[in-house]
């Protein structure tokens, strides 16, 4: 399979995930907010699919948030079938991807650091 049709599938199966969370889990009391699917990796034999979720703001709850959605993992693949045609549907795996807040603490460290002017540059004259 190509690389670039694997690519379209990942995409394509990213949008319609997080579409399906919020159907599967409105009634649940679950903060829809701070859950972002960031990446889906799919099988070359498009048997399986790894879905990295980031979960912003409940440090304490990723693991029971984690559970509730591996719990629904059924009910997610069903929807995702529903609404699109593949020949084969991903069997899901969720996994916590820490990227974004590790990239979010390397910016607040860079904002935060006092760098003193480069000496060697000339200053301006009018």
């Amino acid at each position: 399979m190509p690389i670039d049709r694997l690519e379209r599938v990942n995409a394509l199966l990213r949008r319609e995930l997080a579409e399906a969370f919020f159907k599967v889990f409105q009634s649940d009391n679950l903060d829809m907010a701070a859950i972002t699917v960031v990446r889906v990796e799919t099988a070359r034999n498009l048997r399986n699919a790894t879905v990295y979720l980031s979960i912003r703001g409940h440090e304490h709850e990723r693991g029971t948030i984690l559970h509730k959605i591996e719990r629904k993992r059924g009910e997610l693949q069903r929807l995702v079938n529903k609404d699109l045609t593949l020949k084969y549907t991903p069997c899901l795996a969720f996994r916590l991807d820490l990227s974004v807040e590790k990239g979010d603490h390397i910016l607040d460290v860079l904002s935060h650091l006092d760098i003193p002017k480069d000496e060697t540059e000339a200053p301006e004259t009018n």
